[in-house]
């Protein structure tokens, strides 16, 4: 659409309001700029809400006042290596440089923006060149949603709701994996209980991770009078004569609203990730929606960017996340139960096929790859024994004894209800479980013996589980190898696995300011994709937990930074910067 008049005018429109639109309204107010987020769905916060609230910011200023610093060079090099050449440096190298920059930029521009590291979650490659056992992800603490006032309300909230008062610190859940290995594990299941009394008796509301940091960005916004429209879904880009983009229609109020954006327009709207003719289209062996995304992800963003020429790129990939799909659709992520000791994975043929406590992205990259080779692999089963279901926490359940009206399930049975719904078979014998999965009974015979010989002395020879830092983060610390124990006695238990994924990781092209590409690598001039809605700077990889929200949040900072740098067409003032 072109340009004739206009209803409304700011300098720089973002559409979306999660960590990387509001990040980038944030920054471009403070650079002067007149900013409105948009938001189509009646709430705000994204998947960012919806998300672990990680943000992977290596030299963020929460390390430095720890005393880590991390070398730029060395996570140059880390991200060189993990994205395969599949990201220019240029974008990587101003990942790198920026991220600290946009934290310390959010510390000091609202206290609500109170960052912390808590070290010990490693990157997902710790042992390459550049990468870090300590990690570098970043955590908001806990904030009690009431300081939302009417936004409340408003904040996008996971479809799984957890009961009233339980939420979780980031080193909390690790613990809580530990509940039967140690005291501290114990002590988390005591301060669980404390906070549901405290929400019960008086009224907390408490919440943590992305919940958290949704709400702290949407407060520092209300602290700077950012304005936020809400059930304002972003309906066309609006191009000037020359092709560049500047403005959109926007519905408001069920009537649409021509906006002029001086400064241009940065798209935050997320990916596609509930498009599944879309992604069929790209992944034909995706069988069906088992998307943890924001519902409202279905990819209007990419495609008003490709109307006016972006280019798009790794349409195929997904932040891929290995998990549950029970009877009635919910979903459960499968995560500490890939680093179980006691337990592996099969194919279709009754054999592993990949390291089980991989990242999730490299775990659900091998069972792409198998699926295409024409063995089924999407489902995969992991198969376990009841000692480990009496031992670790398995799909949610916790193993203490029976809790009546407990809000997860509890006790030594697994639950009936899991057995009926086919997700879960049991078994007395392999021959009798191999029926029940449909895989050929010798080899998952020869499977089960070949794993506990390896478990037994120690190392997995076939596929080097509990080599890496990463693997032992929710593994069994009691034991010389966190990961490896050989199963025991029956009944053996083996829980279905799909190809979940936190939403789609492929989009619109940009460079290294967050500019959209055409096909031809030129610009278009006016126009910045950041988070989902872009091709993901973390290429076809993931760098470690916080490796979504951190690029997001980064690229809307570099975004707006460099909005405010461009010349005005309606203004003589183009030198604002970033104070």
């Amino acid at each position: 659409m072109t340009s004739e008049s206009f209803d409304h005018t700011v300098d720089l429109l973002v559409v979306g309001s999660g960590g990387g639109g509001m990040t980038a309204a944030l920054t471009a107010d403070a650079a002067g700029l007149d900013t409105v987020v948009v938001e189509k769905s009646p709430r705000f916060g994204g998947s960012t809400a919806l998300s672990g609230g990680g943000i992977w910011v290596p030299g963020a200023p929460a390390q430095r006042r720890a005393g880590y610093v991390p070398s730029p060079e060395g996570v140059l090099e880390y991200l060189k290596l993990i994205t395969e050449g599949a990201v220019s440096d240029a974008r990587l190298r101003r990942y790198v440089e920026a991220a600290p920059e946009m934290m310390d930029f959010l510390e000091r521009t609202s206290d609500w923006c109170e960052f912390v590291w808590k070290p010990g979650y490693a990157d997902y490659y710790p042992e390459l060149p550049g990468g870090s056992a300590l990690g570098s992800t970043i955590n908001v603490a806990a904030i009690d949603l009431r300081k939302l006032g009417d936004d409340e309300q408003r904040l996008l909230a996971p479809l799984a709701l957890a009961p009233k008062g339980i939420w979780f610190a980031p080193k909390d859940l690790r613990l809580f994996y530990q509940v039967r290995q140690n005291w501290r594990g114990k002590a988390v299941l005591v301060k669980l209980i404390w906070r549901m009394f405290r929400a019960r008796v008086f009224g907390d509301r408490m919440a943590a991770i992305g919940q958290s940091l949704a709400a702290r960005l949407r407060l520092a916004m209300k602290q700077h009078g950012i304005p936020l429209w809400l059930d304002a879904p972003m309906v066309e880009l609006i191009t000037g004569a020359d092709g560049e983009v500047i403005g959109a229609v926007v519905e408001r109020d069920g009537r649409p609203l021509r906006i002029r954006a001086r400064r241009g327009v940065v798209l935050a709207s997320g990916g596609f990730d509930h498009d599944m003719a879309w992604r069929k289209v790209h992944l034909p062996v995706l069988e069906q929606d088992w998307s943890f995304g924001n519902p409202a992800a279905i990819g209007d963003g990419i495609r008003a960017g490709e109307k006016v020429g972006g280019s798009t790129d790794l349409l195929d990939e997904a932040w891929w996340f290995p998990a549950i799909c029970w009877p009635d659709g919910r979903l459960q992520f499968m995560l500490n139960e890939r680093m179980m000791p006691a337990q592996f994975v099969v194919n279709g043929d009754g054999r592993r096929f990949v390291n089980e406590a991989a990242p999730y992205m490299d775990f659900a990259h091998a069972m792409i790859k198998g699926q295409q080779s024409g063995m089924t692999h999407i489902p995969c089963w992991l198969v376990t024994d009841i000692d480990s279901f009496h031992r670790y926490v398995v799909a949610g359940h916790l193993p203490i004894p029976k809790v009546p009206f407990a809000p997860v399930p509890t006790g030594r049975k697994v639950p009936r209800a899991w057995l009926e719904s086919g997700v879960v078979k049991e078994a007395h014998s392999w021959d009798e479980l191999a029926r029940k999965i449909d895989v050929p009974a010798e080899n998952l015979r020869a499977t089960a013996e070949r794993f506990n010989q390896l478990a037994q002395a120690g190392h997995d020879d076939d596929f080097n589980r509990g080599d890496s830092a990463y693997d032992n983060y929710y593994g069994d610390p009691t034991l010389p190898n966190p990961n490896l124990r050989p199963l025991g006695k029956p009944p053996y238990y083996a829980f279905q696995i799909i190809l979940g994924d936190l939403g789609t990781s492929g989009g619109l092209r940009t460079d290294e300011h967050a500019r959209v590409l055409r096909d031809d690598d030129t610009v278009v001039r006016g126009l910045y994709a950041v988070g989902n809605v872009s091709a993901a700077v973390m290429g076809r990889s993931y760098a470690g937990a916080g490796a979504t929200i951190g690029p997001a949040m980064t690229f809307g900072y570099v975004a707006a930074k460099h909005a405010a740098a461009q010349v005005d067409t309606a203004s003589t003032d183009n030198t604002l910067t970033i104070p």
